[in-house]
């Protein structure tokens, strides 16, 4: 059942991809007004039991969309969730899933009309390594019991003026709708779309000391031999782990630190 909801999702993308070319830069709109149908499907049982029961005709749910979103909402937007209302979705949050991903696309796709993808996927990064030393930020920014517009205006005072419009809604969103997840966390799941959109790879590297440009260009030059396509390197610095390198790609990691070695020393020693 997994396999249908993607391949449901796969399927919307496909369709939606010429869509936010055309959009161009209007795709910032199309994005937002799709996180607010997320926030109408995660807030209202009913609405999502409606519009994912698969006993329930295609055309009535779309029908449902149309009422629901009447008023306010660009058709392309309205068009986009009665496809999705028509398709099989194996749970009820598989439905408002793929709306927010689809979101998140149109809010990317706009910077690359603008030329801006690569600098929202270095914004995003950058906020996600300013954070990683920032305990009471990150608690502050992934604190679900927190006014959400607190949250916000954290996020607004982090990056407002200072990164693209598109990095901002997507920061914003990530701490505005956590949906059971950490605001970093969030971030590094929209980074590694931005990546897929750019149709690279991301390498998250974690050294003890700051890598030169030669040792990043020789650590990227490898990895992209090992995966046969572009790499993006987003490189932190953690004193903590003494010494090599933790490279994570995907669900690849190879784990070459002082402190993973030790710590592997004092299994086999155990076992």
């Amino acid at each position: 059942m997994r396999g249908t909801s993607g391949a449901s999702l796969a399927a919307a993308r496909e369709r939606f991809e010429p869509v936010l070319r055309d959009a161009g830069d209007a795709g910032l709109t199309l994005g937002e007004q799709l996180f607010v149908v997320v926030d109408a499907l995660d807030s209202s049982g009913a609405l999502r039991r409606t519009l994912s029961d698969p006993s329930t005709p295609g055309e009535e749910k779309a029908a449902v969309v149309a009422r629901v979103l009447a008023g306010g909402f660009d058709g392309r937007v309205v068009d986009l969730v009665a496809g999705l209302a028509r398709s099989r979705w194996s749970a009820e949050a598989d439905l408002a899933n793929a709306v927010e991903r689809l979101g998140v696309d149109a809010v990317l796709a706009a910077a690359e009309s603008r030329g801006a993808l690569e600098a929202v996927e270095d914004e995003l990064f950058r906020v996600t390594r300013a954070l990683s030393g920032a305990r009471e930020a990150r608690e502050a920014l992934s604190d679900a019991s927190t006014d959400p517009r607190r949250r916000a205006a954290l996020v607004d005072a982090l990056l407002e003026g200072k990164a693209d419009a598109a990095t901002l809604v997507l920061a914003r969103r990530a701490t505005t709708a956590l949906r059971g997840r950490r605001f970093v966390a969030a971030l590094t799941e929209i980074g590694e779309v931005v990546a897929e959109r750019r149709k690279r790879l991301v390498a998250s590297v974690t050294s003890a000391v700051v890598l030169t440009q030669a040792q990043t260009d020789r650590l990227g030059a490898l990895l992209e031999r090992s995966y046969g396509r572009p790499v993006q390197l987003n490189v932190s610095v953690d004193p903590s782990v003494l010494g090599g390198l933790r490279i994570q790609v995907g669900a690849d990691v190879v784990d070459s630190t002082v402190l993973s070695r030790l710590a592997d020393a004092r299994r086999r020693l155990a076992g």
